[in-house]
Formats: structure tokens, sequence, C-alpha cells
């Protein structure tokens, strides 16, 4: 319901944003022809521009919309800065001098000013920019590393994690772009996989599915491959071409393993805890408290928490975990949502590493999006984390 509303809000907004952009276009015509065509019919010419932001949007309407309304808020920022300057300006050159003098030159480029819609060449400019460096954030993936030092004895010298988290597979990429990431991943030598949710998505069909848990089944590890759900995981529709059920046969048979409020043991020293997604409380399921998932263990040896959500830092602190990697939020996505989800308490961080008491969060922006082909606030990635024990 609240995605919903979400989206309707983005879809009206969209709509009033093309009205304001009539308007601006429309600066673009001399304006002495403006004058002439009258306020309807430039408006409409200023309109035109607007088609093909309603094409986009009937192609693909979350991205449509998302590009419509950043847009808009860009040539509002820009017309903002506009009117500063038109402020400067006209403070500058209120006191006429001679033709040599500098409030006589600004009075000549207060004038080019007013003929160029120079504010809306630099909106365009900069909405294009803007854009498209976060379509190449969200398509091209980096890697990201991170250093954990630990004073317990983990059996070994070190410990490196790969961590894939949000690949909503058939966003970014297919099932054979996921083959080659994990083509880059495997050069990284990694001693286990582990995949934090949102491995597949409502839209993903079942062939690009099957070839992503397949190379995912192929990874050389030590101690092998483990998966845990995300929100999207098990499906809110039913238009896929394939079923949770379907989902856990094709982990199964490529031995890829799905912990659900379970744990593993990598070597003698190492507990892999595993969690059922948060919102498989809105499914009718229940997950175990932090407390009781950890209850028995040995506080001794190292514990590794794969949570999708990074929601629940307070109960895992006092758990006394070590490490918690985690995934959903995308990295923020795109400028300003990044501070939202912390801000409405949705989640405790939103990116990257954090220490609070004795216990190391990580939280990765995902190595895909949801749907949107934009990332501005962050960079697609997959982690690498190196564990260091005494």
């Amino acid at each position: 319901m609240l995605f919903l509303l979400v989206v309707g809000l983005f879809i009206i907004a969209a709509v009033g944003g093309m009205i304001y952009l009539a308007t601006r276009f429309r600066k673009f015509i001399p304006e002495k022809t403006r004058e002439k065509l009258g306020k309807k019919k430039s408006f409409v010419i200023g309109f035109i521009p607007n088609l093909g932001l309603i094409a986009y949007c009937v192609l693909d309407l979350v991205n449509g919309v998302i590009v419509t309304v950043n847009v808009v808020c860009i040539f509002i920022i820009f017309g903002l800065i506009g009117k500063l300057i038109s402020v400067i300006i006209n403070k500058a050159t209120g006191t006429k001098n001679d033709p040599n003098s500098a409030s006589d030159k600004l009075s000549s480029g207060k004038r080019f000013y007013q003929k160029v819609y120079l504010t809306g060449i630099c909106a365009i400019i900069f909405s294009v920019v803007y854009l498209g460096c976060g379509w190449y954030l969200a398509h091209h993936v980096w890697e990201t590393d991170y250093t954990i030092n630990t004073q317990k004895d983990i059996g070994m010298e070190r410990l490196r994690i790969a961590q894939i988290t949000d690949s909503h597979i058939g966003a970014t990429f297919d099932g054979d772009g996921f083959v080659k990431h994990m083509d880059t991943i495997q050069k990284t030598d990694p001693d286990v996989v582990v995949v934090t949710g949102d491995f597949v998505d409502d839209g993903s069909k079942r062939v690009d599915t099957e070839k992503s848990i397949e190379a995912l089944g192929r990874m050389k590890t030590k101690y092998g491959v483990y998966f845990v759900y995300g929100n999207h995981d098990k499906g809110y529709y039913d238009y896929r071409d394939f079923n949770d059920a379907d989902l856990r046969e094709m982990l199964a048979k490529n031995n890829v393993k799905l912990l659900e409020d379970e744990y593993v043991m990598l070597g003698n020293n190492v507990y892999l805890i595993g969690r059922k997604d948060k919102s498989d409380s809105m499914r009718g399921d229940t997950r175990l408290e932090m407390d009781e998932l950890t209850k028995g263990l040995d506080d001794s040896k190292y514990q590794i928490v794969l949570d999708h959500q990074p929601s629940d830092y307070d109960a895992q602190e006092a758990a006394g975990v070590d490490l918690v990697l985690s995934g959903h939020t995308h990295g923020g996505q795109m400028i300003p949502v990044g501070s939202l989800g912390v801000l409405s308490g949705a989640n405790d961080k939103t990116y990257g590493l954090e220490r609070r008491g004795n216990t190391d969060f990580i939280v990765s922006s995902g190595i895909s999006d949801w749907e949107i082909d934009y990332k501005t606030g962050t960079k697609s990635e997959y982690v690498i984390v190196d564990i260091y024990g005494k």
C-alpha cells in the first residue's frame, strides 16, 4: 500500500512537473516571437519537448517518472540560481556610469543574460550529465574492499568473504551478465560467497535466474555459497514464471545453501548465521529474535550474521555478534533518498562500514537495482571483506 502511495505521488509530481517544464521550455522561444504567439500557443510549443518524457514514461513508467522528477528539480534549482544572479546583476547595475565602467559592462551582460535563457541551457546540460553519470554508476559494478580485525581466533590467518546483494536479476543485467560478474568475483579467490537478499525480483525470468544460480554453484570456494532471502525474493505478485518452491529447488540443485534462522560453521571457529527477512512478518511468517538465534552459541568464536535489511542493529549489538552483512538500501539509490531511510527509522544505516560496541556492520549498495536504472548517490558494487584474527 505504501509503495503504491509513493508511486502515485511520483506520478502526480511528474504530471505537474511536465506542466512546469513547459513554462520553462517556452523561454527558449525568442521574446518577440512569444509575444506574437501569445501565452497559449507558446505554452503548447513549450510542451513539445515533454513528449519525449511522456514516451519514456509509457515505455518504462518507473524510470520515466524518475527522470522527469529529477529534470524538474534541476530546472527549479537552476531557476533559483538564475534569480539570484539577476538580483546581483540588478544591484550591480543600479548606478549609471560611463561606457567603460564595470557597471556598464555588467549592464551589457545583463541584456545578454535576459536575451539568452542561460539557466535553461545549464539545466539541460546538467540534467544530461547528472543522469548519464547515474546510469553509468548503476550499470557498472565496482569492487569495494573492507578489512576487519578481531581479537578472536578465527582458526585461520584470514577469512575472505565475497558479498553479493540486491542483484534483482533482470534489472540492470540478465543471467549472462550475472555470470560475467561471478567470473570477476572468482578472481578475488574468496573463501566463502554470501548472497544477502533480493537476488531476484517479481519481474525476473526463470531462464535468467537459473543461469545466475548455476553461476553461483560453479564458484570455487573453501566453504561454499550461502544465501538469505530479501523482501523481493519470495515475490509480491504472481506474474513471474517461477515461484518460491522453484527458487529453493534451483538453489539446492546447485549446492547453494539457503539459511533461514539457522547457522553453519566455517571451519571450527566461525559461525555464519543467516536470518529470515524482516518482511516475512508481512507474509504471516515469523523470524527468531537475534538473542534467540544466537542462544547457546560459543561467544569465543567469531559470529557473522547475514541479514538483508539493516534494521536490527541494537539487538544485534546486544547479542554480541561480530559482523553483520546487509543490503536492501541500494546505498540510497538517488540523491536525496540516502538519508530518508535512516531519518524515518526504516533503516539503521544506508551504506558502508560502522562499528557499534564490538560489532561491525556493513551495508552494501548492491550489485544492481530494483527497477531504477540510475544511481546518483552511490554506485553498484560487490563487497570483499577480509577478516584477520589474532
